[in-house]
C-alpha cells in the first residue's frame, strides 16, 4: 500500500503551508478544503504544491516529521512550487 507525504499552500494574502501524510491524497485535500481536515487547515482554501510517495506508513510519517521540523527545506519547497 502506498502512502503520500504532501505539502499544501493556502490561498490569500498571507499564505501558510501545511505538511501531512495520507493514503488517498485527493480525498484528503477535499477534506481540508471542506473544513473537515486537520484543525489547523480549517477556514482556508488549500492547493497541493508538493507530494512524495512511500511504500510504508512508517517511512511516510518519518519524512512528514522531517519536513515539518526543517524550516529551510519547507521554505525551499514553497518557493519552488509557487
Amino acid at each position: 500500500m502506498s502512502y503520500y507525504v504532501y505539502m499544501l499552500k493556502s490561498h490569500g494574502l498571507k499564505s501558510v503551508t501545511y505538511v501531512g501524510y495520507s493514503k488517498d491524497i485527493k480525498k484528503r485535500l477535499a477534506l481540508h478544503n471542506s473544513g473537515k481536515g486537520a484543525k489547523f487547515t480549517r477556514g482556508r482554501t488549500w492547493k497541493l504544491i508538493y507530494k512524495e510517495i512511500f511504500n510504508s506508513k512508517s517511512k511516510a510519517i518519518s519524512r512528514e516529521l522531517y519536513i515539518k521540523k526543517n524550516r529551510t527545506l519547507r521554505n525551499k519547497i514553497k518557493k519552488k512550487y509557487k
